[in-house]
């Protein structure tokens, strides 16, 4: 081997807008679940750099870590790259040659924008390509979802392996076991409209969004009214949601999010916190039309309709609030894999 080998991948990240929480078992596989979400301009990526004996090394370039193992010896459990690890153990059988394997993610953790799936998209999006498997992008978001929450116990909903696998905007129905991508045929003018009317912001703390996910599947499972019916709720202000995007209606979106926001809260008691309450009040208070917590709640990064003339001052209440506002743009496209 003369040269390193070099494939890179890279799988978008995402906003939810709709339906969050109902993408969880046991709740979808009941009831029936739908999300609606879009993808944005910031990616998980991974580089593969094969190498000519059998040692596979896994490196962090966000966090300037590494972990190294023998392609043919024990591989211990190792937290900081389970993700990328399960992915591994998953071709284990296929892979031919050791390799260098970096990691980089354009987000903090725990932002709720969906990055360890997003990131476990990549990995076997650049592992198919190195070993020719051919997956469809059906078989990636499930085998995603399998390593996560089966291989590695990781709680959590459907959603983000989808949307990271398929990208651009999505409608998903999810019941019994099964998840049908819809994607939405938005007209480029509509969707720049609601690009240039949200606010995406970073709160300045994370979460784990695994305690939140399991008192909502307590909560389900001990059908508990106000849970059950807040998700029921969501569910349809979701297809709600949907409705006026298919028409351009992001004014009528972002009141809609106000009302889901409101809703999801009685999902769980973790969802929001004083800190998050009091970045919404200022928003609402200077202008905005609504707004939510992406992805399960507790932290990460927030979003926000605002009319054109009021983003200014929304802007404005978000920073002395507390919130970093963050560029950001839709992407059409999901996972990409090249050779550079």
């Amino acid at each position: 081997m003369d040269e390193p080998q070099v494939i890179r991948s890279r799988a978008p990240l995402r906003l939810s807008f709709g339906g969050g929480g109902t993408d969880v078992a046991p709740y979808c596989d009941e009831r029936g679940g739908v999300i609606l979400s879009a993808s944005i301009n910031r990616y998980a990526y991974v580089t593969i750099v094969l190498r000519a004996d059998r040692r596979l090394r896994v490196a962090s370039l966000d966090y300037d870590e590494s972990i190294e193992l023998e392609l043919d010896g024990d591989w211990p459990s190792d937290n900081r790259f389970d993700l990328v690890l399960g992915v591994l153990r998953r071709f284990r059988e296929r892979i031919p040659c050791g390799a260098d394997i970096y990691t980089h993610v354009e987000c903090p953790p725990g932002s709720g924008l969906g990055a360890s799936s997003t990131l476990v998209v990549a990995a076997i999006g650049a592992v198919d390509r190195w070993l020719g498997i051919g997956l469809d992008r059906y078989e990636t978001a499930r085998l995603a979802f399998d390593i996560e929450r089966k291989d590695l116990g990781i709680r959590g909903g459907k959603q983000d392996q989808f949307a990271a696998s398929f990208g651009g905007v999505n409608y998903l129905e999810l019941r019994e076991g099964r998840v049908l991508v819809n994607p939405l045929r938005i007209p480029d003018e509509w969707l720049a409209e609601l690009e240039y009317s949200l606010l995406l912001v970073y709160t300045g703390t994370s979460r784990h969004s695994s305690r939140i996910i399991e008192d909502q599947i307590a909560n389900f499972e001990g059908r508990v009214t106000e849970s059950v019916g807040a998700m029921d709720e969501t569910k349809a202000l979701a297809v709600e949601m949907k409705n006026a995007l298919l028409i351009g209606d992001v004014a009528g979106m972002g009141r809609i999010l106000d009302r889901a926001w409101a809703v999801k809260k009685r999902m769980s008691q973790y969802i929001s916190n004083e800190h998050i309450d009091s970045i919404y009040s200022a928003a609402r208070q200077a202008g905005a039309l609504g707004g939510k917590v992406s992805g399960a709640g507790g932290g990460g990064f927030m979003f926000f309709v605002t009319e054109f003339d009021r983003q200014h001052a929304v802007a404005e209440a978000l920073k002395n609030a507390g919130a970093e506002i963050v560029d950001f743009g839709f992407v059409k496209w999901g996972m990409q894999t090249w050779i550079p």
